[in-house]
């Protein structure tokens, strides 16, 4: 899952960064609206995590521009724990959840879960698919009941695909998934990781559709 976070505070971006990749998020970081505004443009986020006060105005201003023309992805909003007007201002201005500073990143991690899988129309927190189980909150999975390891990259993969079984997500789809802005992707990077996946779940699980890119196999 990739999200954004527009965050001015150098410390609580990395910490952010940090966290969130290591609760399985792929993530970019934003300073002001200005930036948001044109990461939003290019797309291929599953949600946001926005500050209120930024260097050029509030985020709630943004949040009220973006939900205005109808943007609606996951939004959770950060603001200072004390400030009940702005979580109440947030909340009633299209924000999904909100969570007060200072907070506890696990917290983070979950919130964000959750509004993700509201927005993806789902209650229950695991995946399911062909025997297949994977618990997003510990990044682990089971195969008709049997545990079976993955590596960040390649659970980031299984759980694109569950998201949306019998679609069919392109390279270039996974990669944006996986990796940010500034990271070095090798050519052949998703070919490995699928081919890794297919050796723990069966040479059928995942298809490749010449010329498309990956879905799962049927049921």
């Amino acid at each position: 899952m990739r999200i954004l976070i527009v965050e001015d505070d150098p410390v609580l971006q990395d910490g952010l960064g940090v966290g969130l990749s290591l609760a399985g998020f792929s993530s970019e970081v934003v300073e002001n609206l200005a930036d948001a505004r044109a990461a939003l443009a290019v797309g291929g986020f599953d949600g946001i995590v926005l500050d209120v006060m930024l260097p050029d105005g509030s985020g709630l201003d943004l949040l009220a521009e973006w939900r205005a023309a109808d943007m609606a992805l996951p939004v959770l909003v950060l603001t200072a724990r004390d400030q009940v007007g702005e979580r109440i201002a947030g909340l009633d201005g299209g924000a999904d959840d909100y969570l007060g500073k200072p907070f506890d990143l696990e917290e983070l991690a979950a919130r964000l879960r959750a509004i993700l899988r509201r927005a993806e129309g789902r209650a229950a927190p695991a995946l399911s698919w062909n025997g297949l189980v994977l618990d997003p909150a510990r990044m682990t999975g089971t195969l008709d009941g049997r545990p079976v390891g993955f590596s960040h990259r390649e659970f980031g993969i299984l759980h694109a695909l569950m998201e949306r079984p019998g679609a069919i997500l392109s390279r270039a789809a996974l990669e944006e998934r996986l990796y940010g802005w500034q990271e070095d992707v090798e050519s052949n990077t998703v070919e490995v990781h699928i081919h890794k996946l297919r050796a723990k779940l069966g040479a059928a699980f995942i298809q490749t559709v010449r010329g498309a890119g990956y879905r799962l196999a049927g049921p």
